[in-house]
């Protein structure tokens, strides 16, 4: 290289399981930064700097790492259909009631707070994320990925609004049907609004994932939570390259 030069060596980050209580607290370290400091959500946990909930324990969490820097800047964690068994629902199920659940339940892995670190969202970590949980997909068998993805409220709802009538050719209700247990309050767009996708919500789209109904209004995290469905065997084809080892 070039003395003086500004050219930066290009990351090395690699996704592994986050294994042992040290690891989970590196993910729920994380989620607090992204959650609390960019939504102000009320989190369980924030006394300690941390996002903490009942599912953590029995979800499979993975994470994307800087191996030169050591530090954690993207996580995930996945619910399969025997946990959510033995706690008795779906975290889904906490926001909206899903009619057609089982037929796909014992098929489905649901994916949620999936964050990633701000100096990190140039799309490498996702796609990062995306690839191992095609592994993970195809090691299980799973046929369709659930969950929610989020639409900041700080604005009282009219992205949200915006974002779904943006993306009403993603509507589909085909498997499963989600009515929200906290509907939006009714809001008028005005006719001059534009809607910026949230990036994780237009990464599912690109993959291929259906929106499955109206979303839900989660005061805690302050976000409008969409309900999406990835059918495997739907995959975009431009996009599936991230999910080879799943179809």
């Amino acid at each position: 290289m070039t003395i003086g030069s500004n050219v930066k060596a290009p990351r090395r980050l690699q996704a592994e399981y986050l294994l042992g209580d040290n690891a989970l607290r590196e993910a729920q370290s994380l989620r607090y930064q992204v959650f609390s400091h960019e939504f102000n959500a009320r989190l369980d946990g924030a006394e300690q700097g941390l996002d903490t909930d009942e599912f953590d324990l029995y979800c499979s969490h993975i994470g994307v790492r800087d191996l030169d820097s050591g530090v954690l800047v993207a996580t995930t964690r996945l619910l399969d259909y025997r946990a959510a068994r033995h706690l008795g629902h779906f975290y889904s199920e906490k926001e909206f009631s899903l009619d057609g659940l089982s037929q796909v339940a014992d098929r489905a892995l649901e994916i949620g707070r999936t964050c990633v670190h701000p100096d990190y969202r140039n799309g490498a970590p996702i796609a990062i994320l995306w690839s191992e949980l095609a592994e993970i997909l195809n090691e299980g068998d799973y046929q369709y990925l659930m969950g929610c993805a989020s639409i900041p409220m700080q604005d009282g709802g009219i992205q949200a609004r915006a974002v779904m009538q943006r993306l009403s050719d993603h509507r589909c209700n085909r498997w499963l049907r989600a009515e929200p247990k906290n509907p939006l309050p009714a809001l008028e767009l005005p006719s001059n609004v534009t809607a910026e996708v949230p990036p994780l919500l237009k990464a599912y789209m690109r993959l291929g994932a259906r929106i499955c109904g109206e979303p839900c209004w989660d005061p805690d995290f302050q976000v409008a939570d969409v309900f999406i469905l990835l059918k495997r065997d739907e995959l975009c084809p431009r996009y599936a390259r991230h999910f080879k080892a799943a179809v």
